[in-house]
Order: C-alpha cells, then sequence, then structure tokens
C-alpha cells in the first residue's frame, strides 16, 4: 500500500493543530506516518511534516509542547532535548537587515499586476506587501536539533515553499528542485510575506507555500499512490459566518481554503487513490480563534486536536479506507515503556526503503 501524506499550512495555531491531529491519527491507526511514502509539508505543516519525518514521534511532539523533560533524551548534536524551543521555532525576533521600504517584492509585484489571473489572489497580494521584518532562525534552529546539515532521513520529503519573483512554488526535496538543507527549506516555506523575512537558497528569494495553496495536495497527484490522508488546518468542516466584521477576513480565507482542497482533492481522487481529508471542527476554530499567528493557546488547540482528530477518523468511511495501513512500531506510536536513557532511536525505527543512502 502507496501511502502520501499531506499537512497544510496554518500558521502557529495551525501546528498546533497539526501536532495533536498527527498523534490522533498515530493513536487511533497504529500508523507510523513517519512511514508515509510521500510527506508533502506546506508552511506549518513543513515544520510539523519535516519533524516526524526526521523520526520525531508525534507524541513527543505533544509531550515537548507540554512542557515535559526527559532525562536522557539528547538530540543529534547532543544537546538535551529539552533546550529545543518548546513552541517549534514559534518565536518573532527582528531580522537584522536595513527597515524594508515599498514592496516586498517589486517583481512579483509587477508581474501579477500584468496578469493578474494567472496567480492565487494570496500571491497578487504578497508581492505587494512590505518585506517581513521577523526573522527565521528559530525555526531553522528547531530543525537542527534533528537535522542538523543536509536532508533528512526521508527520500520523500517535499518542503513547499514559493519563489519571491515569480510566484512559483518549489517542492524542495522533489527531484528537479534547487538543493537545499532542510532548515533552509522549512523556513522559507514558512515565512509568511509581510511578517517573516524572506529566506535566500542558492540565488533566489523564497517565502511561505501557502500562498499558492495551502495544501498543495495536487503535488501528489502523479505518484500512483493508493491513500493520501491530508490534515488541513485553514479549511473547516463547520458552517461558518462572519458575526464579527473583524472575523470577516478570516471566514473568507477558510472557505477559498476548503474551495482549493476540495478540487485539489478531486484531482488526485481521478488518478485513482482514495483521499481521506481532516479539517478543523467547531469546536478546533474556537480554540484557534481567528489570528493563526498568535502564539499562546497552542497547548490547548492541541488537546481540543487530539479528540476531534480522533472523532473524524472513527467515521465509517474514514476508517475503512485507514484500516488497511500497516502497522506501526509500537515505540513510534506511543511513549516507550521504561526510562528514557533506555528508548530507542528513532531514526532507527524508520523502514529501511525510507533511509536516505
Amino acid at each position: 500500500m502507496k501511502v502520501g501524506l499531506v499537512l497544510g499550512a496554518g500558521g502557529i495555531q495551525g501546528g498546533a493543530w497539526l501536532t495533536g491531529g498527527l498523534e490522533a491519527l498515530a493513536e487511533e491507526t497504529g500508523w507510523d506516518p513517519a512511514t508515509a511514502d510521500y510527506v508533502v509539508g506546506t508552511s506549518a505543516g513543513s515544520m510539523i511534516g519535516a519533524l516526524c519525518a526526521s523520526g520525531v514521534p508525534p507524541w513527543f511532539m505533544v509531550a515537548h509542547s507540554r512542557g515535559e523533560t526527559f532525562e536522557g533524551v539528547e538530540d543529534v548534536q547532543g544537546r538535551p532535548a529539552a533546550t529545543a524551543d518548546r513552541a517549534a521555532g514559534a518565536r518573532f525576533e527582528l531580522q537584522r537587515t536595513w527597515p524594508p521600504i515599498g514592496p516586498g517584492s517589486w517583481r512579483l509585484a509587477l508581474r501579477t499586476l500584468a496578469n493578474p489571473r494567472r496567480y492565487t489572489p494570496a500571491t497578487v497580494f504578497s508581492g505587494w506587501l512590505w518585506r517581513g521584518v521577523f526573522s527565521t532562525e528559530s525555526l531553522k534552529e528547531t530543525i537542527r536539533h534533528v537535522v542538523p546539515s543536509g536532508w533528512g532521513p526521508h527520500p520523500n520529503l517535499w518542503i513547499v515553499a514559493c519563489d519571491y519573483q515569480t510566484g512559483r512554488r518549489t517542492p524542495f526535496g522533489r527531484a528537479g528542485a534547487p538543493p537545499a538543507d532542510l532548515a533552509d527549506a522549512v523556513a522559507a516555506s514558512c515565512a509568511v510575506p509581510g511578517i517573516y523575512h524572506p529566506v535566500t537558497i542558492g540565488n533566489r528569494r523564497f517565502v511561505d507555500g501557502g500562498i499558492s495553496s495551502v495544501s498543495n495536495l495536487d503535488l501528489l497527484r502523479d505518484e500512483d499512490l493508493d491513500l493520501v490522508i491530508c490534515l488541513n488546518p485553514t479549511s473547516t468542516l463547520h458552517p461558518i459566518r462572519a458575526i464579527n466584521p473583524r472575523d470577516a477576513a478570516a471566514i473568507f480565507f477558510r472557505r477559498a481554503s476548503g474551495r482549493r482542497l476540495g478540487s485539489e482533492a478531486k484531482k488526485v481522487g481521478a488518478d485513482g487513490a482514495d483521499v481521506v481529508l481532516i479539517q478543523p471542527t467547531g469546536d478546533d476554530l474556537e480554540a484557534m480563534g481567528p489570528n493563526l499567528m498568535r502564539s499562546g493557546n497552542r497547548n490547548h488547540v492541541i488537546e481540543v486536536a487530539r479528540r476531534t482528530v480522533a472523532e473524524q477518523l472513527r467515521e465509517p468511511r474514514n476508517r475503512e479506507l485507514l484500516a488497511a495501513l500497516p502497522e506501526g512500531d509500537p515505540r513510534k506510536i506511543r511513549r516507550p515503556e521504561g526510562p528514557p536513557s533506555e528508548w530507542p532511536d528513532w531514526r532507527e525505527l524508520l523502514p529501511r526503503p525510507a533511509m536516505a543512502g
């Protein structure tokens, strides 16, 4: 069975939702998300997907976010795992550079002005936004706790960013994409225009992959997969209405995200793959709030997502499709017994076909 895992964009709150959702997926199915044949991550999904595909179990992400400390557990550089940022690098530190003047990308702004129909509204808007002032170094540092340089162990981990000059999406890690360290690719995928400073890879600048598509699910349409599981924080299963005028923009964004997600799912399904879509419910929306870049309340969002995602996975159609997933190593699915000093190196538990060389 060939399986694809897609983790969509969603800011800081969306990253928390994905963390809880991935643990629920592992708990409910007994399947290890890191063993997916393809892992596609965009923005917040790139961070969570990169950590998972590089050997960090979802249950550990949840426990680490809660503030738990495991004596004797170290990162790949020998530092205590507890030194890693509890919020997955979601800190706002100013970039050390000259203040931005004018649009963040004149080339993208003028390109989209000449032919706006070729681009998503988010791409058109992004070119004219001022250049972001916050550094992505904390995001890179989070990845370097797991992969200090180069790419991770998963050969089909695709991290989606967008070229800041052309607006074209770039799935780093896929054949034909520019070479990049995993930390740089994740930082680029998370670099929300107008907030984070763009990330330079090679001689090009890149920003958040979500300006092209918040899920990029359709990248898997030609990969001959049996099942694609997509967790998408920015759409919703819940009927939503703009009661407060200040929430109107967030409502519009979620509706547009849902339409794009449905269209991409149909394309993948037309090529023969079954698609399981997991989206926030009303309880999730209430927990996350309209501001997805808010840094507080992460652990509450995680706990709500663990429950609501589990409920969706138990629905008859989803349960039937997910029943064929292969069993994962129990040590990756749930917290191992015994003291942390006796726990395995989770990277060594990845299946051999998924190891890079």
